[in-house]
């Protein structure tokens, strides 16, 4: 088994369970298909895992690495935002619901994405590549948000919150009081309070493009 799948924290894990979106941060593996770097590239994407009738050998020489996510929730927890490419619509969506949430930045449609992703950088880890969170209150987040509880990771929906594993969600639980530690960056719980729902595998959800 390969070092390929993503968790909340953006930690790259060993684990046979099969994932529902791939992804990449760059060429982080070497010609013996080893993880060397926690990334390459500031854009973290998201993708679909079948685009074009194209064929790829995962974890190929000098290519980038493949990376895969249970589901969108824990990939955009991890950091990571929907590819231009392969996912036009949702990025678009994604950038649009981005931008109005977050006005002290300035961006307009017109914005770069590189500059977008340069904000999730500075939000998805530290000088040192640890996790970064935030506080707020575990009964004020959106749908789709991770949180940290019981230094678990768990998915906010609909005032329940649903332990994560690489297979699945826990049974659900009633949200805590009080504030939790987020693990989804600020700027991307902010797009998901202004309308982007991301695909939850807890649940049964029309799947974003």
């Amino acid at each position: 088994m390969l070092q390929n799948r993503v968790d909340p924290s953006g930690n790259l894990i060993i684990t046979p369970a099969r994932g529902a979106w791939m992804g990449n941060r760059g060429v982080i593996h070497d010609e013996r298909q080893h993880i060397t770097r926690l990334f390459r590239l500031k854009a973290w994407l998201i993708c679909v895992l079948e685009f074009k009738d194209r064929r790829r050998r995962v974890m190929a020489p000098h290519r980038y690495t493949e990376l895969f996510f249970l589901d969108e929730a824990t990939a955009f927890s991890a950091g990571h935002r929907p590819c231009a490419e392969c996912r036009r619509k949702a990025f678009t969506r994604f950038k649009s619901c981005w931008i109005l949430a977050n006005p002290e930045h300035g961006f307009t449609d017109r914005t770069p994405i590189w500059k977008i992703d340069e904000v999730l950088h500075k939000e998805r880890i530290n000088r040192s590549g640890v996790k970064l969170t935030h506080a707020e209150s575990a009964k004020s987040l959106p749908n789709g948000s991770m949180v940290l509880y019981a230094d678990q990771p768990g998915l906010v929906l609909d005032g329940q919150l649903y332990p994560w594993t690489p297979s699945g969600y826990g049974e659900g639980v009633p949200l805590p009081s009080g504030e939790v530690r987020v693990l989804t960056p600020a700027s991307v719980v902010r797009a998901f309070r202004m309308g982007y729902v991301p695909q939850m595998a807890v649940v049964t959800l029309p799947v974003p493009l």
